[in-house]
């Protein structure tokens, strides 16, 4: 009688533990996905590479391939190594724009000091209205969001009777700030351009991390032209947004970043270098 007793004493235990272990492992898988590509694939997250502000201060080198990024999201902007050029990436390509104004697929093995990507996956479509510039569709899109405490994908589609976009040049080392650098940038105008407006809304607290407001690139439709987006006139377009709740952020490990004073980026920078 007393060995059953502890016969069915161990049973329990092990009955208990199997339970408690079922439930971790269940737990420890939900977690791990959450920070995986595979987790972030069917989540409203925006992933970012680096802050702005280090951008800001000539951190122009980062340790994270395109190869890598692309399991991360299939559309977003940022730019490359040594700050050569302009990245869009649509519909799960990803192309580089130079300071010539020619375009080129980027390679996996290329790599970003700052880049914004999401699996894009649209929650609102609206049709812009005809004449429509940079400053109405930030105002039309402001005033149609839900909150602006979260961020934004944003996808235009259409033809434009006006685009300026610009790009700027590889840098080499000892890297100038980006202020510095974008007095020296390409300046491209387009009429009557068919192409597509990339890019995201980032809530105003971000500020140093991120682009508070607007940050967006364009495409051609032919991916022959493009650039960072600095004016543009609507003929017939529509814009889609993406609500996304949740970001993911990928600090770099360089000594670059490590080194770099991060504790007085002001707002006035940042919008100076985007506009």
């Amino acid at each position: 009688m007393k060995i059953n007793k502890i016969v069915w004493f161990f049973i329990a235990i092990l009955f208990i533990a199997s339970i408690y272990g079922a439930y971790t492992l269940g737990t420890q898988k939900e977690e791990n996905l959450l920070y995986t590509p595979e987790g972030l694939e069917y989540q409203e997250t925006l992933t970012q590479v680096s802050t702005i502000g280090a951008l800001l201060n000539g951190v122009y080198d980062g340790g994270v391939s395109f190869g890598d990024l692309k399991r991360y999201g299939d559309f977003g902007i940022g730019t490359f190594n040594g700050l050569d050029g302009e990245m869009v990436a649509l519909d799960g390509e990803f192309y580089q724009i130079k300071s010539d104004g020619s375009v080129y697929k980027v390679k996996d093995s290329m790599k970003t000091p700052f880049a914004n990507v999401t699996f894009f996956d649209g929650d609102r479509e609206v049709k812009l209205d005809e004449g429509m510039n940079y400053e109405d569709i930030r105002d039309f899109i402001d005033d149609m969001i839900p909150t602006k405490n979260i961020f934004y994908a944003i996808k235009i589609d259409g033809t434009f009777s006006y685009v300026k976009t610009r790009s700027v040049p590889k840098q080499v080392k000892p890297y100038p700030p980006l202020a510095e650098v974008t007095k020296d940038q390409s300046i491209f105008e387009f009429n009557d351009a068919k192409g597509t407006i990339v890019g995201f809304r980032s809530p105003s607290y971000v500020g140093g991390m991120n682009v508070p407001g607007y940050h967006l690139h364009f495409i051609t439709e032919d991916r022959r032209a493009g650039g960072h987006l600095l004016e543009v006139k609507v003929k017939d377009a529509n814009a889609t947004m993406d609500y996304t709740s949740d970001l993911f952020m990928v600090l770099p490990s360089e000594d670059d970043f490590y080194r770099v004073d991060l504790t007085n980026i002001k707002e006035e920078e940042v919008e100076k270098v985007e506009k």
